[in-house]
């Protein structure tokens, strides 16, 4: 997959998380969590475009992937507080799956070659 999809699909991602929060009232510093993780991705994924070599360019993707993990942590706890319905979610649970499983495999293609 071209990299520049994978930019579109994690800022499409983190404008969603964006819209989310802004209807989440209170918890302010959970709120704060899931929306520094949800950009963090694509903050990430457009910096590797811009690596110094490939070292840096693996780098920024396993950043990436750690604030998907983190992202999707934050999503289950907020379902599990109650704060969000899972139905609410599903979709954003399903996209981070998606840009997680790509940047996996980018990331094990860039080790390989």
């Amino acid at each position: 997959m071209k990299e520049n999809k994978l930019v579109e699909l994690s800022m499409d991602f983190a404008i969603k998380i964006i819209k989310l929060c802004e209807n989440i009232k209170g918890h302010h510093s959970l709120v704060n969590q899931l929306e520094r993780s949800a950009t963090s991705i694509g903050a990430n994924v457009h910096e590797a475009n811009y690596a110094h070599g490939k070292p840096d360019f693996i780098a920024k993707f396993q950043i990436a992937l750690k604030e998907c993990y983190e992202t999707e942590y934050w999503l289950e706890l907020f379902v599990k507080s109650d704060i969000l319905n899972r139905e609410t979610t599903v979709d954003l649970y399903n996209q981070c799956g998606t840009i997680r499983r790509i940047l996996i495999a980018s990331i094990n293609t860039a080790k390989e070659n």
